[in-house]
């Protein structure tokens, strides 16, 4: 074989692998017990599992950002529409630490404990698509607490998140397909009002969630609670096979 074809090869080979595992992760684990003010003083449980992406340092960061964003505000309880300031995760546990004993101190018989449990997973990976499920639910009293699920598309190239426009060719197509397969899974006859049988989609049209989960067997559609319905109708979930929408992808779910 020609010694320059030779290394060619080798370079392509190199190079694809580098491309394949340019977003390589690492799972981490926290919880108040690895606080300090939590050594010798009872604290509410949190519980937060996620992982960091590595390599490809202007992608990574990014996409770190986001999932560290993510886990600090599922830590806010404030009333600040802008959401917390703080500046990390650990200090995001204190400040719900610190919730929690000022309620305790104003409130003397709460019955229970606040928790949080937060957890940011991997849904699919791939050299053109990270789709990540993050969840969290907290309580902080009453008669029940709130969990939400929402779903993070990036391009693992350049960090950038994708949304619906930047995944499917034609969006209203896919959405026709959606309130379809949404009718049929929820016993609506096609031809009649979306909220026919006691959903609040507004103004009575059906309308995609804001986030989309991608795997290689469906793009997951998530309404979380008080989104469409009442809470007691819980979450409302829609799964696609990825056959019935791969012509309609922008990208490769290989």
């Amino acid at each position: 074989m020609n010694n320059k074809l030779y290394f060619l090869l080798i370079a392509l080979v190199v190079f694809t692998t580098s491309c394949r595992k340019a977003l390589e992760t690492q799972s981490i684990t926290k919880d108040s017990e690895t606080l300090a003010e939590c050594k010798n003083v009872s604290c509410p449980s949190i519980d937060i599992e996620y992982f960091t992406v590595n390599g490809n340092a202007g992608a990574s960061e990014k996409i770190n950002a986001e999932i560290t964003n993510f886990i600090i505000q599922s830590l806010y309880v404030g009333e600040d529409e802008n959401g917390s300031d703080a500046p990390t995760i650990e200090r995001a546990m204190q400040d719900f630490i610190q919730l929690y004993r000022t309620h305790s101190a104003e409130f003397p018989g709460l019955s229970a404990e606040y928790f949080a449990e937060i957890t940011v997973l991997q849904n699919f990976n791939t050299k053109e698509l990270l789709s990540v499920s993050c969840r969290n639910y907290l309580y902080t009293g009453g008669a029940h607490g709130y969990g939400s699920v929402v779903y993070k598309n990036f391009d693992p190239k350049s960090g950038a998140q994708l949304y619906y426009e930047d995944v499917f060719r034609d969006v209203s197509a896919f959405e026709a397909l959606a309130e379809k397969l949404f009718k049929r899974q929820n016993e609506i006859p096609e031809s009649d009002a979306i909220n026919s049988t006691g959903f609040w989609f507004e103004e009575d049209a059906f309308y995609l969630p804001e986030t989309f989960g991608i795997s290689k067997e469906f793009v997951t559609l998530y309404y979380n609670q008080y989104e469409i319905a009442s809470y007691a109708a819980g979450p409302i979930e829609v799964e696609i096979p990825i056959s019935e929408v791969k012509e309609m992808l922008k990208i490769s779910v290989e």
